[in-house]
């Protein structure tokens, strides 16, 4: 990736999100130090303008940001920074620069997906999911029934922490049955969205 550092007196801006929840975060600058300091160590170095240095996003608060990805806008004179906050982002204690409120509600169902998308493509072993792909679509579609049945049953008793444990093995194994049949969560999130 090629960044165009000369356009803006050898800074360009940097957008940065929340890998998970998409939010976005902050803006900040890059130069080419920061840039090349980001890519070898994983969290977020800037260019401060006020202070005419280079700043690790974190280095007095603690909250990181570990950086998952960066791309170039079409110009390749801004970047979007994608990356999991370690705490809040801004210097005031919000979320973020914006005052918005990043809440990570279901944006882990979508890392699980995932997590169990990448288990049927790497099948490692001693893992849980791995045995459930490879003992087949019938063993899969047989624990989704069981767990359906769980749920049913602490339903109708009073134990909260039962009853969610079982609404939460239900929906893991619906993912991996959903995976070994080549879909996802999307799939289903798009007919529900269709449907309303």
């Amino acid at each position: 990736m090629e960044i165009n550092f000369e356009k803006g007196n050898g800074l360009v801006p940097v957008i940065v999100q929340d890998s998970d929840t998409n939010k976005v975060l902050m803006l900040a600058y890059m130069n080419r130090e920061a840039y090349e300091l980001t890519l070898k160590t994983g969290r977020a170095v800037f260019f401060s303008r006020s202070r005419n240095q280079l700043w690790e996003k974190g280095e007095t608060s603690g909250n990181w940001l570990e950086v998952t990805g960066i791309s170039a806008d079409c110009d390749n004179d801004t970047l979007l920074m994608l990356a999991v906050p370690k705490g809040p982002v801004c210097h005031t204690g919000n979320d973020t620069c914006f005052a918005d409120v990043n809440s990570r509600e279901l944006s882990f169902l979508s890392r699980l997906d995932k997590i169990i998308y990448e288990r049927k493509r790497d099948l490692p072993e001693k893992s849980y999911t791995t045995s459930l792909f490879k003992a087949g679509i019938n063993k899969v579609a047989q624990k989704v029934g069981e767990e359906a049945v769980e749920l049913i049953i602490e339903a109708k008793d009073q134990d909260d922490e039962l009853f969610l444990n079982e609404a939460a093995d239900l929906l893991y194994h619906l993912i991996v049955l959903l995976r070994h049949r080549d879909f996802s969560l999307k799939n289903v999130a798009d007919i529900l969205e269709k449907r309303h």
